[in-house]
């Protein structure tokens, strides 16, 4: 994509700027060098992956380390990793395409990801030339397998408060470490570990890379898991455990600024895994819809399930929307970034972090998402979808834990609300300076029935839904204070809020753009997902907001302003969600 002349929204203002549709990336651009990726990821699930679930799920000894070192002679785990490490040396978006398109692989996929991604990232990120020379190479191929050891039994969500501790040897050589890690994926079999620990009386934590087989670390038996059976999962124990002082990853009590910025690549390559997992999934549900009779008809031609299966694409589409809008805009800093001299660890963990808001907003929507989608699969197969002989079973159980992963979507949308705050506090946007022009004209708000042109009409919703947030925020720390910190379930109300918005206007993005390039036809099924969804958001919207003012005010002023401002047209949904449910049934896939 050409970035000459393109716009990008800092992380955060879509809140109270527009952007052109033209400057926004959408999947329909991959290039020909991502689409043989996505296509390799494809065949490469297809062959090794699917046929071999049940043996994966079993955690047949040396099986998913088979799988990863294939993955790797395909050039797949070295896709982010620079050429000089014998990586792929690709840039984000392609590595998104990555994460997207090996999401359909089950408790491989999670293997996966956290090998690409929390396990060689702050590698990549933040270490030193010769860290990187001596680890990188042998990650980018699968010699070696990595891992991400930050959870602690009492240090979940409060990653600072871990209690591993590293000692300085009397020697100066070597740091003794000593601890305990749990919930550590890919732990029964990786390599190298990226271990948090606070340095002697250190408040903060630091982090250090660890070979596994190093002396003084033990592993407990594998943890049974509701889903993801396949995934390896252990504790991880370190008994003074000798680090040598160059394994120090970054400096010294840099390791929470490491954590936090993984945390939020994790969160973006979740939005990404999400879209493969929801793919497979529909297929399944349409498939079956086709093939299963009822009273005499194909399931698939009934309404109820005919709401489902286009429900099941409006939640994939709308996500796919934002994912790509999202990396595409980190892909567009870290490129800058780079002509500005950084390396690419460097310039794109700084993009990233400016994209912190947007990371969160896609785990908690993609994660629920997903959740949807195959919740009603299994309600698509009935009685056969509850049995483990369904291919459904297998994606129900393995969706639950994305709510968790990554922060839970609860700390998440506290995530969402206290980072725009501090980007407020730091001067990135004047949300409030905004909101207060809107408060003191609030009685003068009006929703105003538009004609004409079709994006512009949608453009005029979104302006208003914007302006809804900005008056509920902007009142709720007016009113609130010190306390809005505390008041967990109004900041969850208007993450939602914010979470609808930004799904809202990268959809209609999309679709705009997707129109301008392939013509109006082109998109009349997108169109149906558009309008269905800014029916079913300016809702949502317009609930999260009553919910909020109602709980710290109540106004009826304010109650009344953002009841215009949600108002969508008229259309009519059931008619829209049946051409999406016959178009797929049509394709018997999901084909938008």
């Amino acid at each position: 994509m050409n970035m000459e002349n393109k716009s990008i929204l800092n992380g955060g203002e879509f809140l109270v700027k527009e952007i052109a549709a033209q400057d926004i990336f959408i999947s329909e651009e991959f290039d020909e060098e991502q689409i043989m990726i996505k296509e390799t990821c494809n065949d490469f699930i297809e062959t090794s992956i699917t046929p071999n679930l049940d043996r994966i799920d079993e955690q047949e000894d040396g099986l998913m380390l088979s799988m990863l070192n294939q993955a790797g002679e395909l050039g797949l785990l070295g896709v982010a990793i620079p050429e000089k490490y014998d990586g792929f040396g690709q840039n984000f978006n392609t590595s998104m395409i990555v994460s997207d398109y090996i999401g359909s692989g089950h408790g491989f996929g999670v293997a996966f990801t956290a090998h690409t991604g929390i396990g060689t990232l702050p590698l990549l990120y933040y270490g030193n030339d010769e860290q990187k020379e001596k680890y990188l190479p042998k990650l980018a191929v699968g010699e070696m397998a990595a891992a991400y050891c930050l959870t602690e039994p009492n240090a979940g969500s409060d990653a600072n408060a871990g209690t591993t501790k590293a000692i300085l040897s009397d020697d100066g050589k070597h740091y003794i470490i000593n601890g305990q890690k749990m919930w550590i994926t890919n732990g029964g079999f990786a390599n190298l570990l990226t271990v948090f620990a606070k340095i002697e009386n250190d408040r903060v934590l630091s982090a250090f890379l660890i070979e596994s087989n190093w002396e003084g670390v033990s592993l407990n038996p594998e943890e049974k898991k509701m889903g993801i059976k396949g995934s390896s999962t252990r504790q991880i124990f370190f008994n003074d455990v000798k680090v040598p002082v160059e394994n120090l990853l970054g400096k010294r009590g840099l390791g929470f600024r490491i954590a936090l910025n993984i945390l939020h690549v994790g969160r973006v390559k979740l939005g990404a895994n999400v879209l493969g997992g929801g793919r497979m999934t529909m297929k399944h549900s349409i498939n079956y819809a086709n093939e299963r009779k009822q009273f005499g008809k194909f399931i698939s031609e009934f309404g109820a399930i005919k709401f489902k299966l286009a429900q099941q694409a409006i939640k994939q589409y709308t996500t796919e929307s934002a994912v790509y809008r999202c990396s595409g805009d980190i892909n567009s800093v870290a490129e800058q970034n780079i002509a500005k001299g950084m390396d690419k660890g460097q310039a794109e963990i700084d993009a990233i972090s400016k994209y912190s808001i947007e990371a969160a907003i896609l785990k908690v929507y993609g994660s629920e998402a997903l959740d949807y989608i195959t919740d009603e699969a299994v309600q698509i197969f009935g009685g056969m979808g509850y049995s483990s002989e369904s291919p459904v079973d297998r994606c129900y159980r393995d969706s639950r834990i994305n709510r968790i992963f990554e922060g839970t979507n609860e700390i998440n949308r506290l995530v969402i609300i206290d980072t725009i705050l501090k980007f407020i506090k730091r001067g990135d946007f004047d949300l409030f300076g905004i909101g207060e022009k809107l408060i003191t004209d609030i009685n003068n708000i009006k929703y105003e029935k538009q004609t004409g042109n079709y994006y512009e009409a949608l453009n005029y919703h979104v302006k208003n839904l914007k302006k809804a947030i900005i008056i509920t925020l902007t009142s709720a720390q007016n009113k609130l204070q010190k306390l809005f910190a505390t008041e967990q379930e109004i900041m969850m109300n208007i993450s939602d809020m914010i979470i609808n918005l930004y799904m809202l206007e990268s959809t209609l993005l999309r679709v705009q753009k997707l129109e301008s390039i392939n013509g109006e036809e082109s998109v009349k099924y997108q169109k149906d997902i558009l309008n269905v969804f800014l029916y079913d958001a300016s809702n949502e919207i317009y609930k999260a907001g009553i919910d909020a003012v109602n709980s710290f005010n109540g106004e009826e002023n304010l109650i009344h302003a953002i009841n215009e401002l949600t108002i969508s047209t008229m259309f009519n949904v059931k008619d829209a969600r049946r051409r999406l449910a016959d178009k797929m049934i049509e394709e018997n896939k999901y084909c938008f």
